[in-house]
């Protein structure tokens, strides 16, 4: 079998792959200009590989009041909150820069992400992420401004040879597919409307604010295929639009989701009483726009290409061992840290979190440069453009926000590789080539747009290797997630992995809470 079948059978399952091959198996697609980016392996690995910190002993020691370690979302959210409390914070990250999986990229027809692009507007209680909106502008008296709200079409779905609105494809639909369509939306509706014996919704943003009910948490002990078969709920439109659910938000297939998890993902973002979902909110270059404000916001406290190798702490500070891009070593005494890191990442250097281990999901990110739109039949171009018959999740368009309609524009493709063995996963990811990346992502999308290779300038390609942890069967551990994060001594914690759930709002909930507590502490 040829490499070329291989690279595909890999990324896409061997059904897509034999799809997408057909009785072909030579590549159709002209030489693509392009770049394969992510963030630093070899720095990152070396972590891996365990550092001698004695070599540290003699290093110059630097005193800072609190040190953040971690420069993502939650990382400069907790010191957004911090500046707000008036407490001195020194960001350190190890990337050359900050934002995390929420990080953007530019070109001269438009900004556009390299992950996170949108965030649901907030219900009132969440007031701290609605001030930090609001001191954005994308919130104005505690409406959502027009800007930023995802302009219409919002998305549609491409299935059998059209391009249709919406995500679910009701063309044709039966009426045994109709009627469990509305089953499903009653039994969301019944969760939303759901309170526990506290007054705590089902299923609520941030996690931790979740209902304890002994019976739903019993949902986490079931996959989600398995529950979505014990309600007698098996057809395929559905089936297909819950797994693009846990695709998308978790980097999961149905049956290595937990079943708490599916019912998550739409339940904790509608309003009390049912209905509708929040509104979304987005910038040309996604969450990299909120990045950008946090980023100007920390001005003077970021230091980036900082490695933290090792932590000590003690009842009268913390000692951090450092290395610099430059390899230089350096010392940083705090009174108080927030590791605000990935857990893999934080329990190797003397961070350990009172959870076990998590799994992660790796996630391939392009961006296609166009000279112009091609050619495609149905419902006109929207926001989110997203393939029924694809393991990826389709594209979004940085140029829609706008208004800009033709011309030259930015697709970001997004596919999370969804191996039951991540680590399998993973390599994949990395020993893919440039070429291979643009032949297999070309395949999936000439289908919907069959002159693409004639618009087609480069493609640029970002490898997340652990893209966002993932909800699978029996991560809330019982209940014990809700009450993850705890502090430890005079180290605190701050990321969407103390959720299990990772999105903009957890990472931002932790980094708040996490500031909280040391500024608390310092008082």
């Amino acid at each position: 079998m040829s490499r070329r079948r291989d690279v595909l059978r890999a990324l896409f399952g061997a059904p897509f792959a034999t799809k997408l091959i057909g009785c072909d198996d030579t590549s159709t697609t002209r030489e693509v200009r392009g770049e394969l980016l992510g963030p630093d392996l070899q720095r990152g690995h070396q972590l891996r590989s365990g550092i001698d910190v004695s070599a540290w002993a003699s290093a110059p020691e630097e005193r800072v009041e609190v040190a953040i370690v971690g420069g993502g979302p939650a990382g400069l959210s907790a010191g957004w909150r911090l500046k707000q409390r008036g407490v001195d914070a020194t960001v350190l990250e190890l990337e050359p820069e900050v934002g995390g999986t929420a990080r953007a990229g530019e070109s001269q027809v438009t900004r556009y992400p390299w992950g996170a692009h949108y965030i649901p507007v907030p219900p009132p209680e969440n007031s701290d992420l609605r001030m930090l909106l609001e001191e954005m502008g994308a919130l104005r008296d505690g409406e959502p401004a027009e800007e930023v709200l995802v302009r219409e079409p919002d998305e549609r779905v491409y299935f059998r040879g059209f391009w249709y609105p919406g995500l679910y494809p009701y063309a044709n639909a039966s009426p045994l597919d109709l009627e469990q369509l509305a089953r499903f939306g009653r039994i969301l509706e019944t969760h939303a409307a759901l309170r526990d014996g506290a007054g705590r919704r089902a299923f609520a943003i941030p996690v931790s604010t979740s209902s304890r009910d002994v019976d739903l948490l019993a949902l986490d002990r079931l996959d989600a295929e398995t529950w979505l078969a014990d309600q007698g709920l098996d057809s395929p439109r559905l089936l297909w639009m819950c797994d693009y659910a846990c695709r998308d938000d978790y980097g999961l297939r149905l049956a290595d989701t937990s079943a708490w998890a599916l019912l998550f993902y739409w339940v904790s973002r509608m309003p009390v009483s049912g209905g509708e979902a929040a509104p979304l909110l987005t910038w040309p270059e996604g969450n990299g726009a909120i990045v950008a404000h946090l980023t100007r916001a920390m001005r003077g406290q970021l230091r980036t290409g900082e490695m933290v190798v090792d932590i000590q702490h003690d009842d009268d500070g913390v000692s951090l061992s450092l290395l610099g891009r430059d390899d230089a070593r350096r010392r940083l005494r705090a009174q108080r840290v927030i590791l605000a890191l990935p857990r893999f990442i934080s329990d190797r250097i003397g961070g350990e979190s009172n959870l076990e281990s998590d799994s992660y999901a790796p996630w391939m990110v392009a961006n296609l440069h166009l000279d112009a739109r091609p050619a495609e039949r149905g419902a006109p171009p929207a926001w989110d453009n997203v393939l029924y018959d694809s393991p990826s999740l389709g594209y979004v368009s940085a140029t829609h926000q706008r208004g800009r309609d033709i011309g030259e524009t930015v697709w970001t493709y997004y596919l999370p590789l969804t191996a039951s063995d991540p680590r399998e996963a993973r390599q994949a990811l990395q020993d893919t080539t440039h070429a291979e990346w643009v032949d297999a992502i070309t395949r999936d999308l000439r289908r919907a747009h069959p002159d693409l290779d004639d618009h087609l300038r480069r493609i640029d390609v970002w490898r997340w290797g652990h893209g966002m942890v993932q909800p699978r069967v029996g991560f809330l551990r019982g209940g014990a997630r809700f009450d993850a994060g705890a502090p430890r001594g005079r180290l605190h914690f701050a990321h969407s992995d103390l959720s299990g759930i990772a999105l903009f709002e957890e990472a931002f909930h932790h980094g708040v809470r996490a500031a909280d507590e040391v500024a608390a502490a310092l008082t």
